[in-house]
């Protein structure tokens, strides 16, 4: 049975994140006690609604009939008290219908969300992602029309972007659309992969298109937004006809059974009637803020399934017993052998430090949003988009890891269906692939974010983690100063990479691309060592009220991660300063 981390939040967000402070600027009036009433509610619905159909949506999937589909048993009642419950508004800005609270929370309870049921947790996800780009982009009427009931869960979202020919390189789109005398478009191709493209839990479907008008111009400049609904909407908000958009297909996929991916039809008649949203040809822009939305969910999205793994793998090697375990009584459990535990560990400390950046990331943003001068607001908004691939790339590839460990703790009941793990292994596949691959955020990571300004985000980053290594070394506790030493070192070889790779998109582009990914991993090490290092002085400054075991148990996490993980930052500098090179003559036929 699942269970929400509700200790790990209390102590990140009270003595790492401060989120008290965040939430003086961000939601004045709402305290710490009330986050964590929220997050404790979250908790509960998730291990009592969203987790038992876990397994249920995975074994039965969807079914396609007549151009509808239909999901797995409990997932139209469990999507109903959702909604009842507000969950979609939560980080709604207040003038738009929502709640307004801040991006952290909202980051804590997708995280509850995606580790109990990840399949169910991308409907709203993304539902929450086309709300952010209607209110961005969308006309005063155009919002008046679809926000509330988005917010409300009567109705839900959708991204439609990839094409049979058109997948990463989206100039090479073709769903078109024309002006119609009504004023509105019509839409006409076929969209694929289009996550929860159609379903049953919900009125109607809200699905935002990139398409091509007749005159636009080629490439990615000639693309423009556009807002399809399933069904069209009267002048009284009420639901009318059925619009020309049809779900032909539903794939079959190696994970995620019971998240519906369509291939959707426009325009197989009359033509699908769309509003435009934003302005013409500018709509790859418009669809950049639901995308970066969506990115920053599916980071949250890996570090849940990271957990629900890790929670599977310490029960079972907690209860199982096998073999004679060197240095512990006869009878102890698996847990207590040294590779196991080894495994336990790591996991426990990726999925830690992941959940610090996670909150951390989303609180700067609350306070880019809040900031009371532009020089705040610019501060926080280039971090968060400096960490934006980081989080989506390194916690996904680290959510490959940690399944896959799972997997192995379990040994042979690892690879049946029944103890659960198999499913998280399966499903954890995709969160490297959608919304943007590995590569593509790491391309995003070195050639806008790196490149652009000179490595100035990188080095501003860099040095908050030096003040860290100061506090560190400055510290009585042992530990602390074993980590300054380490983390020092992962710091001085992502400076040095850093430095390698603006050389090389200067004078080698190609060499800077092929060393991005492990520029991307060499980032998410070092930060999940700043990660460690707050949570360490966090937890050796923390009152004698607090958990004093759980304190403990941060510096031993922080301690471990400096010894396993920190050390990478040394070999993947050197792969980052080798780069290409030595392997274009490489021959991949035999």
């Amino acid at each position: 049975m699942y269970s929400a981390p509700l200790a790990e939040f209390e102590f990140l967000l009270r003595y790492v994140v401060k989120a008290e402070g965040v939430l003086e600027l961000a939601a004045p009036g709402v305290g710490l006690g009330d986050v964590m009433e929220i997050v404790r509610h979250a908790g509960t619905f998730a291990t009592e609604v969203l987790d038992p159909l876990n397994s249920v949506g995975d074994e039965i999937g969807n079914r396609l009939e007549g151009g509808n589909v239909s999901t797995a048993p409990g997932f139209k009642d469990a999507f109903k008290a959702y909604t009842a419950g507000g969950w979609i508004g939560l980080a709604v800005p207040e003038l738009e219908g929502g709640q307004g609270l801040p991006h952290f929370v909202l980051n804590a309870v997708d995280e509850i969300w995606n580790a109990a049921n990840m399949a169910f947790a991308l409907c709203p996800g993304l539902t929450y992602g086309a709300i952010t780009a209607l209110i961005a982009g969308g006309s005063p009427a155009l919002r008046a029309a679809y926000l509330p009931n988005m917010i409300a869960g009567r109705w839900t979202g959708t991204m439609n972007l990839t094409e049979p020919q058109a997948g990463t390189d989206l100039s090479s789109i073709r769903t078109t659309a024309e002006l119609a005398p009504d004023g509105n478009y019509r839409i006409r191709g076929q969209k694929i992969f289009i996550t929860w493209g159609d379903h049953d839990l919900s009125e109607n479907i809200v699905h935002l298109v990139l398409a091509r008008l007749p005159d636009a111009p080629a490439g990615l400049a000639g693309l423009s937004l556009f807002l399809v609904p399933k069904f069209l909407v009267r002048d009284d908000g009420s639901i009318g006809a059925r619009n020309d958009v049809e779900c032909v297909s539903i794939e079959r996929k190696l994970g995620i059974h019971a998240s519906p991916t369509c291939v959707l039809q426009y325009g197989a008649n009359e033509g699908a009637v769309g509003y435009l949203v934003g302005v013409e040809n500018k709509g790859l822009a418009g669809m950049f803020v639901m995308m970066n939305s969506v990115r920053m969910g599916v980071g949250v999205q890996a570090l849940g399934v990271a957990d629900r793994a890790y929670q599977r793998a310490v029960a079972y090697a907690e209860d199982r017993v096998q073999g004679t375990v060197i240095g512990a009584p006869k009878g102890a459990p698996i847990s207590h052998h040294p590779d196991v535990r080894r495994m336990l560990l790591s996991m426990k400390t990726l999925v830690a430090a992941m959940r610090c950046l996670s909150l951390q990331v989303g609180a700067w943003l609350d306070l880019a949003g809040h900031a009371q001068t532009e020089a705040e607001r610019v501060k926080y908004q280039r971090r968060v988009d400096f960490l934006v691939p980081i989080v989506k790339g390194w916690f996904t590839e680290s959510t490959q890891r940690i399944t896959y460990d799972a997997v192995q703790v379990h040994g042979g009941m690892g690879f049946i269906e029944e103890t659960g793990i198999a499913q998280l292994y399966r499903d954890a596949r995709i969160l490297t692939i959608y919304e943007g691959t590995t590569a593509i955020q790491a391309n995003d990571l070195v050639g806008r974010k790196l490149f652009r300004d000179g490595g100035d985000v990188a080095e501003t980053i860099c040095a908050e983690i030096d003040d860290v290594v100061e506090e560190l070394r400055s510290s009585r506790n042992s530990t602390a100063r074993k980590l300054s030493a380490r983390l020092m070192t992962a710091v001085a070889a992502l400076r040095r990479s850093s430095a390698a790779i603006i050389a090389s998109m200067g004078a080698q582009p190609r060499s800077a691309y092929a060393a991005s990914v492990a520029y991307l991993e060499l980032w998410g090490v070092v930060a999940g060592g700043w990660m460690h290092a707050r949570m360490l002085l966090a937890a050796v400054e923390a009152p004698l009220s607090a958990d004093q075991s759980q304190m403990q148990s941060k510096v031993s996490e922080a301690d471990f991660y400096a010894n396993h993980h920190l050390p990478h930052a040394i070999s993947l500098a050197d792969v980052i300063e080798a780069s290409e090179d030595t392997g274009v003559a490489i021959r991949f036929h035999f």
